[in-house]
């Protein structure tokens, strides 16, 4: 006995000491694990990542970034349905317990201790999860459940139960980047979540265990499962739906189907610009913080430059004929639909035309196709009647071709991608702000903007700003320039003798027909006249880097390499009465909570404040061909005291209001306004008289072996430039001019743009006088009328161009 209780008081201290140590240890665990947990008051200001939003200036949606889908929810607009879902699915006592379900603990214990598995369910709580979806990685130790207990606990203790609730439904992921049930129910079913059915609650309920091997577009039949057997049939053990209920539920077949947000402006190239100026202006993590950004861009003049782009170039091509199919794929006789299909699964459509694989030819010349979800067609021989022959002499099986919806219900069309490329920039020539803005035909084939990003020769479309610069010297629409032979030659002995378009020379002739005519000659003899070097500071007030422009007569035939959107934002000059505008396209960013946190102030353009001269303004910082704010000031186009000190702007009605600089001489921008009018009224613009609008105006522009085509012009409030080329700088072909191979862009653009717009007037400014000069009537600058300039006409002899410069 007495030995008995020997042994008894040992076993009793030795428990009583490992107590103690347990005690000792559990408390020091504590206390490490205790003192490394963040603050959950910080739960209270969490900011979710949120996808950016881009819109119209109508507020239509254009385009969504970020790495997540995420549309946070609260409380009070979640179903009680659909609660209940991830209450039954997740954690049922969750209204019940203080943040740790004991009884979930201890199964989960029980179950480590009585299988081999190293991983057991039941041991998380809705609020184990928010702590660990917020605070803490997806390591699995005892440590870390420890936190995560102890983490739970405080949670509880600082947030309500709808809070915590609010919180799990907004962090969970649920696949797809779809993060937070908002967005879950959006993208697999399209839909609030007050218009979900039980069947898709229960399957968004089941996802957040498996979300991306389990989801219901990933792997259709697990997710079933899930949602049978394990999600409904637990909301009717629990009495939050009846048997019956989850009986219909579970008879709804798997329909979830991807589901973006709804594009409604289409505007990629647009689109990307934003992105990379939000990002340059807020750094790399704007697309996760929720903004909202309204751009310039008008929706409906978008669509139009969308479609005349994507037209023009079809009409282009297609006077070019057929040049092939894109690629041949070695397919077995006995491939079916669906093989033939996944050939071509990875191929994206480009502007409408849509991929296909050629299934089989007919002796009727007609062919059979299958796009890239199985759709079959079969396509008559009159589908390539543009080509001239039939699909069947121009395809075999296996080809893979491009089809395209015709004008007709349900008729298709074989069509191809345009070896031209072209773009589209329109501006609001007050105040610079964009209107729309076409990169390419395609996006999705080639995300290089050439409206912001190509450098092309604009040809004969920049001699309006040859003309300007002269008309600083003296020069007006009336002086008389003569189109006749001229060499130059340089200190090496190397001659230049640069031609007219087509030959053939018209001797002396006024500025304003040399200009309507586009007579070569007579640029280069301007240029030559006033100085080169003058030349490049004068029109780099126009918004141009001097360093972009020839330091040679070349200039004077459209030499220099200028994006389309640097060429808009010059002719807009013209239209608004001199003023250098800055181009923008960011209106307003509000952030997630809808605070306005940017708000643009554009500077505008200003008739009448201050006509004489370039302002000394600091010019803006051209990134690509895009504004990005300001840098060092220009060198000034005249030092004149006179002409600088009447530069300074009248001032604003509205205190808050800029104005813009000024680049020329209001008088000189009216002269060329009127001069480029004609172009169109009685020269090589004149298709554009189909818009019936006098205040139409502008100039087309072609280069050296018909490269590029270019129409830049202006009409009521819109600058507008089209270029079209290939990006491979090879021709566009024979006679593809500016006036036929770009202007028919333009008009279609155009035509849908000042369909409501006034007619804008082109008054002549202050300090003109109309006076007959060489048998034309012309408004002329007063102190122009006592220093006129004539070419001698008998300074060159017509000389043979064999050697000519053929860029025009």
């Amino acid at each position: 006995m007495p030995r008995f209780r020997r042994w008894l008081r040992w076993l009793l201290a030795l428990f009583v000491a490992l107590a103690l140590v347990g005690a000792i240890a559990a408390g020091a665990l504590y206390y490490v694990v205790s003192s490394k947990l963040p603050d959950v008051q910080a739960l209270r200001d969490v900011e979710l990542q949120e996808p950016m939003y881009v819109y119209a200036s109508d507020g239509r949606l254009m385009a969504v970034f970020g790495e997540t889908r995420r549309y946070p929810v609260q409380m009070k607009d979640v179903p009680e349905r659909l609660k209940q879902a991830f209450l039954a699915t997740e954690d049922a006592r969750f209204y019940q317990h203080d943040g740790v379900d004991y009884k979930g603990v201890g199964r989960a214990v029980w179950l480590l201790a009585t299988t081999d598995a190293k991983r057991v369910p039941g041991g998380s709580t809705i609020t184990q999860q928010v702590a660990r979806q917020f605070f803490l990685s997806s390591e699995y130790s005892y440590t870390r459940k420890l936190a995560e207990i102890l983490l739970a606990r405080k949670i509880e203790n600082e947030l309500s139960k709808d809070e915590i609730f609010e919180l799990y439904l907004n962090k969970s992921f649920f696949g797809n980047r779809a993060y937070g049930i908002g967005a879950a129910a959006e993208y697999y079913y399209g839909k609030k979540l007050d218009q979900l059915s039980l069947d898709e609650m229960a399957s968004l309920a089941g996802i957040p265990k498996f979300p991306s091997s389990g989801n219901p577009i990933s792997n259709p039949e697990r997710a079933r499962q899930r949602r049978d057997n394990y999600v409904l049939q637990r909301m009717a053990e629990l009495g939050f739906i009846t048997q019956a209920e989850a009986d219909a539920a579970k008879a709804v077949p798997m329909h979830a189907a991807p589901h973006e947000p709804p594009v409604q402006v289409y505007a990629p190239y647009v689109a990307e610009l934003v992105r990379q100026e939000m990002i340059a202006r807020y750094g790399g993590d704007v697309l996760n913080k929720g903004y909202h950004v309204t751009t310039t861009i008008n929706g409906e003049l978008q669509e139009a430059a969308n479609q005349a782009v994507a037209n023009g170039l079809r009409v282009y091509d297609h006077r070019h004929g057929w040049h092939g199919v894109e690629q041949h794929f070695d397919v077995a006789a006995s491939d079916d639909a669906a093989a033939l299909a996944r050939h071509i699964s990875a191929i994206p459509a480009q502007s409408g035309l849509l991929p296909a694989i050629v299934s089989a030819t007919h002796a009727d010349g007609g062919v059979s196709v299958v796009l890239a979800d199985r759709t079959e067609l079969t396509l008559p021989a009159s589908a390539t009647r543009w080509a001239n022959k039939t699909p069947a002499k121009l395809t075999t099986r296996g080809d893979l071709i491009r089809v395209r919806a015709g004008e007709k219900e349900g008729e298709w069309v074989i069509d191809q991608i345009p070896r031209g490329q072209a773009a589209l920039v329109s501006l609001d020539a007050d105040s610079g702000a964009l209107r729309a803005l076409v990169g390419g035909f395609s996006f999705a084939g080639n995300k290089f903007n050439r409206a912001t990003q190509a450098r092309r020769q604009p040809g004969s479309s920049f001699k309006p700003f040859i003309y300007a610069a002269a008309f600083d010297k003296g020069f007006n629409p009336a002086s008389i320039v003569l189109d006749a032979p001229v060499v130059f030659r340089d200190r090496r002995g190397k001659t230049w003798q640069p031609q007219n378009d087509g030959g053939g020379f018209r001797g002396p002739m006024r500025l304003r027909e040399a200009l309507v005519q586009s007579r070569n000659l007579v640029s280069v003899r301007l240029l030559d006249s006033i100085g080169v070097d003058f030349a490049r500071k004068y029109i780099s007030e126009f918004g141009f880097q001097e360093a972009e422009l020839p330091p040679n007569l070349s200039m004077s035939l459209g030499t220099a390499s200028l994006t389309p959107l640097s060429v808009a934002r010059g002719y807009a000059a013209f239209a608004n009465g001199g003023s250098r505008i800055d181009t923008w396209i960011i209106d307003e960013v509000k952030d997630r909570d809808g605070t306005v946190i940017f708000k643009e102030n554009p500077a505008l353009a200003c008739r009448g404040c201050g006509g004489a001269g370039p302002s000394t303004t600091p010019a803006s910082q051209v990134v690509d061909g895009f504004n990005f704010g300001a840098e060092a000031a220009p060198v000034a186009a005249t030092s004149d005291p006179a002409k600088q000190e009447s530069t300074t702007p009248a001032a604003p009605a509205n205190p808050d209001a800029r104005i813009a600089p000024r680049a020329i001489d209001e008088r000189t921008a009216y002269q060329l306004n009127s001069m480029m009018r004609d172009v169109v009224q009685r020269g090589t613009g004149t298709a554009a008289k189909v818009l019936g609008r006098e205040d139409v105006g502008g100039k087309t522009g072609s280069t050296n072996d018909h490269r590029d085509a270019w129409f830049s012009g202006f009409g009521g409030p819109l600058a507008t430039t089209v270029w079209v080329g290939r990006d491979d700088f090879r021709s566009l072909g024979y006679r593809e001019y500016g006036g036929r191979a770009a202007l028919p862009i333009w008009i279609d653009y155009m035509r849908v743009a000042l369909k409501d717009a006034p007619i804008a007037k082109n008054d002549p400014p202050s300090g003109m006088v109309e006076a007959t000069l060489n048998g034309a009537t012309e408004w002329i600058k007063v102190e122009d009328l006592d220093r006129m300039q004539e070419f001698d006409f008998d300074q060159q002899e017509q000389q043979a161009d064999d050697a000519a410069f053929d860029i025009f």
